[in-house]
């Protein structure tokens, strides 16, 4: 008997039917349909749905409901949404998206290394003044966040010479990198980061980690990348301290809401670099091999693969 699975987002409709196009043909004896187009029956025998921002009354509507694939590495929204939810999260993990994210974190860094910003804002005065260059092995870069993005970020920048330390929530070892771990590591590595790399996913515990206090504690003159989620950095207290000088230049990526608004003063902020998100995106052709992968397993196995620990937000 065929096996139907349903596709709930609230995305638009072309890039709903492009994750259909690719993901559909690679599932065998399986259905994958739309959320809007299963019948009140076809309702009660979905056991998986694969899931792009969806909306929870329409996974209510899924009562036999055993699992649902995100297409997104980030899952918060969803966790926060269903905290009470009966089935099981599977956020996306495919090993494109760290690779795509490595590449971007060490195009960033060099942009910063190499003060491009500044550069840039004397071509804008016409200026021509040469800046010093640091040595590669002198520049201290400091990531938050050591799981599978952060890991393949620092190996990508040891590999290119710089001096790298890193943050995870527990203590880990990584070759090349000077690694710290609980409360007292992360102000450890604040303090001695001149650029700091953000890859940490949005938590109870990341809401705000990068305030007043621990932005303070950046030597004067670092700069910052954030590829994880807006809500880790308090906006305001960035923008003051990069006003005030302490804080050089900061990359931003994501955003406490997106799209970044029209009135928001990080957009004119002459040291801050602004990012529509896309540091990172989904690769819909290696991610839907991800996804039939999955869900091949679990119907032939009954496996679902590691779910999200609701308590831990990831």
């Amino acid at each position: 008997m065929q096996k139907c699975i349903a596709f709930v987002g609230n995305i638009p409709n072309h890039e709903k039917q492009s994750w259909l196009a690719k993901i559909g043909p690679l599932l065998k004896n399986t259905r994958l349909i739309p959320f809007e187009e299963l019948s009140a029956t076809e309702c009660l025998t979905i056991e998986v749905a694969i899931v792009a921002n969806p909306d929870p009354k329409e996974l209510a509507e899924l009562p036999n409901l055993r699992w649902v694939q995100s297409v997104w590495a980030g899952v918060e929204r969803l966790v926060a949404e269903l905290p009470n939810a009966h089935f099981d999260i599977v956020r996306m993990i495919d090993p494109n998206l760290a690779s795509t994210m490595a590449e971007a974190v060490l195009a960033w860094t060099l942009y910063l290394h190499r003060d491009m910003p500044k550069y840039r804002c004397q071509q804008d005065r016409k200026v021509w003044i040469q800046h010093g260059l640091v040595d590669l092995k002198d520049r201290k870069i400091g990531i938050l966040g050591l799981g599978q993005l952060g890991k393949a970020a620092a190996e990508k920048l040891v590999l290119n010479g710089f001096n790298v330390g890193g943050w995870s929530r527990r203590s880990t070892e990584l070759e090349g990198v000077k690694c710290f771990s609980g409360a007292e590591g992360v102000n450890q590595l604040l303090a001695e980061t001149d650029i700091l790399i953000c890859l940490l996913p949005l938590t109870k515990d990341t809401q705000q980690l990068l305030n007043d206090k621990s932005l303070g504690l950046l030597p004067k003159g670092a700069s910052i990348i954030n590829f994880a989620r807006g809500p880790i950095i308090d906006e305001e207290a960035l923008l003051s301290h990069l006003e005030s000088g302490h804080i050089e230049h900061a990359v931003l990526d994501v955003f406490k809401t997106e799209p970044l608004p029209t009135d928001s003063a990080l957009w004119t902020a002459p040291n801050v670099t602004v990012l529509p998100h896309i540091s990172a995106p989904t690769n819909i052709r290696t991610a839907s091999k991800i996804v039939a992968t999955n869900i091949a397993r679990y119907f032939e196995s009954g496996e679902i693969p590691e779910a999200v620990i609701r308590t831990r937000g990831y």
